[in-house]
């Protein structure tokens, strides 16, 4: 499974991810098209958003790969023009970072 990772990782779910086998791109600052595009957003399956305040980034993580996997692992809510996107929101209060990093690298291997 390949994986961008865009926001800070307070809770360690892109070494999480790493430890079952994800290879993580991380994006360095803002997650604009270039920046998404440099971590191989187009090749990516999942796009995980820490920061809400970033959630342009899911519209253009989409436009750039559709078939992208979004999850956002952040306890604040998403502003509402994602709402149309399909989007897993996950909070960091009731799912920790082992958790979903299981979840998402289990999807993944069903996908295969």
């Amino acid at each position: 499974m390949n994986a961008v990772f865009a926001g800070t990782d307070t809770e360690g779910l892109a070494d999480e991810l790493r430890e079952r086998g994800a290879t993580v791109s991380v994006v360095d600052g803002i997650a604009n098209r270039p920046a998404l595009e440099e971590a191989g957003v187009h090749d990516a399956d999942v796009f995980v958003l820490t920061d809400a305040g970033q959630a342009t980034s899911i519209v253009v993580a989409r436009d750039l790969n559709p078939d992208i996997r979004v999850v956002a692992y952040t306890a604040d809510s998403l502003p509402e023009f994602v709402s149309g996107q399909q989007v897993l929101g996950m909070d960091p209060a009731l799912f920790d970072a082992d958790t979903v990093a299981e979840e998402l690298t289990d999807a993944d291997d069903a996908d295969d």
